[in-house]
């Protein structure tokens, strides 16, 4: 361990924190001694996990009072850091509201921020970020140069979250400045999709689908088999793109990254850009009649048939075991 004390920013869903913040804490264990975490809405109810996963310290920005947890946010940080009890690190989940974080720290703070990580490692004193370049067929590293605190945006899935078994974080209220016409935006109004089972990031098993379907309606068996198997369904951009199914199922480069125990690959044939985005799954199923497909060339078990052919059997078979 390298550095005295990272930061992690917190969200969260309700009374649960997000995946997400999740791996960033566990991560944020192996880089530094102490571990403390930053959060808006109600802390108390978020001590217990985020002390459970590393963190001893929860710093409470407030209640945002639906407006945008960003701009108080990067304002507490910002305070922490000017009080002199900055942290070496501070790591900020890749999700909207964090990228707005970040970017608002940035700016209060004069610092530049590293984002697209999906990798850390201390060396000496120091840290270096991990990088997938060119649709992920090249890794690269970075690392800051100037003074700390360092700020990365990690994408998510590019940690295993683990508990520590730690006790309940101390919440710690975090003063910030008068915000201002900076906190004026108000929200509205918020979109929740409609879906049931597992959500596609976050399932022990994904089904995905691509353009060798062949039709929008023939996906609806690639549904019927995730619901069979208990799992989420996913698509390749492909089909997103001809409005097959909505944005929220793309898996890939400008979709979600999926690490499930089982990946199931039907019709696919695994551009870069979707590669990128599942091959960190344990195992991966393929079925395309392409047998030249690229989807093959990271498939734990490959079909070379048609999908059209295989799915009702395999649908038919996980009926016929109930």
């Amino acid at each position: 361990m390298g550095l005295d004390k990272t930061l992690v920013v917190v969200e969260a869903n309700g009374s649960r924190v997000l995946p997400a913040s999740l791996e960033l804490l566990t991560q944020a264990r192996t880089l530094a001694a102490a571990v403390e975490a930053v959060t808006w809405g109600d802390a108390a109810e978020l001590a217990a996990e985020v002390g459970e996963y590393g963190a001893s310290r929860i710093f409470h920005v407030g209640d945002v009072d639906g407006g945008l947890p960003g701009p108080a946010t990067a304002a507490s940080i910002a305070a922490i850091v000017e009080s002199g009890a900055s942290p070496d690190a501070i790591l900020v989940p890749q999700t909207y509201d964090g990228r707005d974080v970040a970017a608002r720290l940035s700016v209060r703070l004069d610092k530049p921020v590293i984002t697209n990580v999906i990798g850390m490692e201390g060396e000496g004193d120091g840290l270096r970020s991990v990088h997938g370049v060119f649709g992920g067929t090249k890794v690269v590293k970075a690392a800051f140069t100037g003074g700390k605190p360092w700020i990365f945006v990690v994408k998510a899935k590019s940690f295993a979250a683990e508990p520590s078994g730690g006790a309940p974080a101390e919440v710690v209220t975090a003063a910030h400045p008068d915000l201002g016409l900076t906190a004026a935006a108000k929200i509205i109004d918020r979109h929740v999709e409609e879906s049931t089972g597992p959500k596609l990031d976050e399932a022990d098993v994904v089904v995905a689908g691509g353009r060798g379907l062949g039709s929008k309606e023939a996906y609806g068996m690639v549904e019927e088999l995730a619901r069979l198997l208990g799992g989420a369904p996913g698509a390749s951009r492909a089909i997103v793109d001809a409005d097959w199914v909505p944005y929220s199922y793309q898996v890939g480069q400008t979709g979600k990254t999926v690490k499930p125990t089982v990946y199931v690959a039907l019709g696919i044939s695994g551009a870069t850009q979707h590669l990128v985005g599942m091959k960190g799954a344990k195992n991966i199923i393929a079925v395309n009649k392409d047998k030249e497909a690229p989807i093959f060339s990271v498939a734990d078990l490959g079909i070379v048939g048609d999908v059209h052919q295989v799915l009702p059997k395999l649908i038919e078979a996980l009926k016929a075991r109930r």
